[in-house]
């Protein structure tokens, strides 16, 4: 099994992962289908179910979809187009996209909110149809956005082609166990084993300038937030924080007058600043998810600002780590909060950030196992229930204690010698097994929790 640290963490635009980046994917894709049918089309059709339906307006699914169908891009993404072209449709109720005759759309008629009928194969579902002339489909394509912005068709997901079909890897680890015996068996370190891996699908120079720019984005993105003040856009006037926090945790440096605990302040914030960077519909990294886009920033750079002896030369380390943690868990159960629930999102961040801290912390393969554990084990059963279907409340202070959380097991694993009693295979599969029973109401549908017993407005 192999899932690159460029599919784990993605460049791409808030608020989900799932619900906003992953419709502009599936739309990508429908246009590639459209350029190559024999067919001539005059119009477009669109349709949401699901958790992308009921709360599609919240994560601006609508929006993504629109978009993604008009030609614009997670990963190119620029806000200024994104408004003018919207415009421009709502006044034309036309589609103009390269390669394509220019397409009939109404936003009002042409995209649906289907809250009756869900499609069987993932939570997150989505038809997209093309029309001839007098209106009638002659090409539809059924994707389903399965977290951290990966996509699939019906077809796909029936095949089994959500998993790994290129050449094979060093070492092709799909479990913890079998990533264990592979590292005492080559003498690696977890990071060792992802590199080579890694290297032999897409180079050093890939690899070595592509994590440098993950890290980028992600710490800019801590640094708008920190920055930044105002109110979060979707009606429930949530302010930002980070801001405020940060200033009055610089103002207390040097005092003598801070707490101990103070620290998980530093944690929580950098983690709350990409989360309301995310919120705001910014330029943030899938980790895994976008809901949990915080958790893993916070984590390196609590490490790289506050933990002495901390070398930026570590960075790349850690975020191949995490990418492998993060590899096992969505390969074995999921990563997707509209699947399983927020265990399956901050969970994963968490488990993925602990793995990471452990290892630049000088953590065996054993003790990073057990970080990552120990961090999944206390967000066991997390529901996602978004209050109006935004990624705001609970999710915004969530990401903050999903850092100190895994900063704290990352601790506890170091302070022991790897040995443990629940391995992190059964804590995964525990997962997978909670998010299976889990009710639909606490998977991201935002119909029960805090989403029903919290005033939206």
């Amino acid at each position: 099994m192999f899932l690159s640290v460029f599919e784990m963490f993605k460049v791409g635009i808030g608020p989900s992962s799932s619900h906003t980046m992953g419709p502009m994917v599936a739309a990508a894709r429908f246009l590639d289908l459209m350029r190559a049918s024999p067919f001539h089309f005059s119009g477009l059709r669109a349709s949401l179910h699901g958790s992308l339906a009921f709360t599609g307006v919240g994560h601006a699914t609508d929006r993504a979809t629109i978009l993604g169908l008009a030609g614009l891009t997670p990963e190119d993404y620029d806000a200024d187009k994104a408004e003018a072209t919207l415009n421009a449709i709502n006044e034309t109720h036309q589609i103009t996209v390269e390669g394509l005759a220019p397409l009939a759309f109404n936003p009002k008629t042409d995209l649906i909110f289907d809250y009756e009928h869900k499609l069987e194969g993932h939570a997150n579902g989505m038809q997209l149809m093309a029309t001839d002339a007098q209106g009638d489909i002659t090409l539809r394509e059924t994707y389903y956005s399965i977290g951290g912005g990966f996509v699939i068709t019906e077809a796909e997901l029936a095949a089994g082609k959500d998993t790994d079909e290129g050449a094979p890897v060093p070492f092709p680890f799909k479990t913890a166990a079998e990533m264990l015996q592979m590292a005492n068996s080559s003498g690696k370190s977890i990071a060792g084993m992802k590199r080579a891996n890694e290297v032999s699908r897409n180079g050093e120079i890939r690899l070595r300038n592509g994590t440098k720019r993950l890290w980028q984005v992600m710490n800019d993105c801590i640094n708008r937030g920190l920055a930044a003040e105002g109110v979060l856009p979707g009606g429930l006037n949530v302010k930002r924080r980070a801001k405020g926090i940060h200033d009055a945790l610089l103002a207390e440096r040097g005092l003598n007058i801070s707490a101990p605990h103070t620290i998980n302040d530093w944690m929580s914030v950098y983690a709350m600043a990409v989360n309301e960077e995310n919120a705001a519909g910014g330029q943030v990294v899938t980790a895994p998810t976008n809901g949990a886009a915080g958790v893993l920033p916070a984590t390196l750079r609590y490490y790289l600002d506050h933990v002495p002896g901390a070398s930026e030369t570590h960075i790349e380390d850690f975020l191949l780590t995490a990418a492998a943690i993060g590899g096992l868990v969505k390969f074995n159960a999921s990563i997707s909060g509209a699947e399983a629930g927020c265990q399956a999102e901050v969970g994963s961040a968490a488990a993925m950030s602990a793995a990471g801290l452990c290892a630049v912390m000088g953590g065996t393969p054993e003790q990073v196992e057990n970080a990552a554990e120990i961090a999944l084990e206390h967000h066991l059963g997390m529901t996602c229930d978004p209050v109006k279907g935004l990624v705001q409340v609970p999710c915004i202070e969530r990401n903050g204690l999903g850092a100190i959380k895994a900063v704290s097991a990352a601790s506890l694993a170091l302070r022991g010698d790897g040995t443990h009693l629940v391995p992190l295979d059964a804590c995964i599969e525990t997962m997978r097994q909670t998010g299976e029973d889990m009710s639909e109401k606490y998977k991201e549908t935002s119909l029960g929790g805090l989403a029903v017993n919290v005033p939206n407005c």
